[in-house]
């Protein structure tokens, strides 16, 4: 097994990576049924379908996360201050840091001197007569008013403005299908990191980014903050007009604008099935669908312990069920034919699994290829010998 794969990515690395992919996934469906000829003929340890839908009986499933993550959007959206701005009197003003650069006006009689000072990297600056000013994280109204009360020391009556004319201190970073990110990509991924220069919006920062290609899948939108990840839906903003979930941007903030999927919501269908592949979800609404779908079963499949693979992440611990196909097909019980959601992994075996957890870890990198392409083509390709030599 491990010379075949050697010489396939040896020759496969002068290919398109389209080629790479379709050759591997075939490779490696081919090579699927030998991972569960290993073990023994004990039944399989996975979640009975039934016990899963007995546990969500009654609850929307979909519904619940849902409306969690609009009611913390809307709370991310209505701040009155964060770390780039603060509103007085429903005035946002933006929030001075290090390495902004900011003009000072000082006016006697008609007479005007201006002045250009960099804030250093402790947030203090040195004006007239006055050293080591503390002045981050005040704004430009508080910081005329701190300015004028120190002067006043010095001059009688001093009168100044103070003018931002470089926002460097505080930024968010986009990336994914911005039409100014694509333009100077030439195809290839790229980011942008963008100045925040007051109270900034989601919508704002898109628009700041060229706006989004006719690529992107503007209802997955991903905000990360400080690690934790918000899911948040563009279409919601821009054809219902819900402001609640047009979030204010902080900085620091990661905007992730991901390209739509090339087959929209799938599945995956695999193992002993006559057309094993990848289905939509709208034609593959429950398993017994998807099984049509893949042409119905071959006459080696154990239908009794199908399995249904959920929520796959790497490094964690995916939702494994089990279905018996044999109950819905030759029994009628539907109660077996669950309903599948989007990257589910519909798997008929050809033998019986001692231990779903060593299935499981034999499945990895199939389970890494389909749902991570790119993270797997990288992790195989620098440590390949991790995959076989153990």
């Amino acid at each position: 097994m491990k010379n075949i794969v050697d010489w396939f990515f040896d020759t496969a690395r002068k290919r398109s990576r389209f080629a790479i992919r379709s050759k591997f996934l075939l490779l490696l469906l081919m090579g699927l049924p030998l991972l569960s000829s290993c073990y023994s003929s004990t039944a399989i340890k996975g979640i009975p379908v039934k016990e899963v839908l007995q546990a969500t009986r009654g609850e929307d499933t979909d519904m619940v996360p849902t409306e969690k993550r609009r009611a913390d959007n809307s709370l991310l959206s209505g701040v009155t201050a964060n770390e780039v701005f603060i509103e007085t009197d429903g005035i946002a003003e933006y929030r001075l840091g290090p390495l902004d650069v900011i003009e000072i006006q000082s006016h006697v009689g008609d007479k005007t001197t201006t002045t250009a000072v960099t804030i250093n990297s402790l947030g203090k600056i040195s004006y007239s007569f006055m050293d080591d000013l503390e002045v981050a994280g005040l704004t430009t109204t508080e910081m005329d008013k701190m300015l004028t009360e120190k002067l006043s020391g010095y001059v009688r009556n001093p009168r100044i403005d103070i003018l931002v004319k470089e926002f460097n201190s505080k930024n968010a970073m986009i990336v994914g299908e911005l039409s100014n990110l694509r333009a100077s990509a030439f195809g290839k991924a790229a980011s942008g990191r963008i100045n925040l220069q007051g109270k900034t919006t989601l919508m704002d920062l898109v628009a700041l980014s060229g706006g989004y290609t006719i690529n992107a899948d503007i209802k997955t939108v991903r905000l990360n903050r400080a690690g934790q990840t918000y899911l948040i839906n563009l279409y919601d903003i821009i054809e219902k007009g819900d402001e609640s979930q047009n979030v204010i941007i902080d900085t620091g903030d990661v905007i992730n604008v991901p390209e739509l999927p090339a087959y929209g919501e799938r599945v995956y269908v695999m193992g002993e099935v006559n057309k094993p592949g990848i289905y939509s979800l709208k034609d593959a609404r429950d398993l017994l669908a998807a099984i049509a779908l893949a042409d119905s079963l071959t006459s080696l499949a154990k239908e009794k312990n199908t399995l249904i693979v959920r929520g796959y992440e790497p490094g964690k611990e995916p939702l494994v069920m089990m279905a018996d196909l044999n109950a819905i097909l030759r029994k009628a019980d539907m109660a077996q034919n669950i309903k599948l959601k989007d990257g589910d992994l519909v798997y008929v075996p050809r033998m019986l699994i001692g231990d779903i957890n060593d299935w499981i870890k034999n499945t990895i990198p199939l389970l890494n290829f389909l749902f991570y392409p790119s993270d797997f083509e990288t992790r195989y390709f620098k440590n390949r010998h991790l995959y076989f030599d153990n």
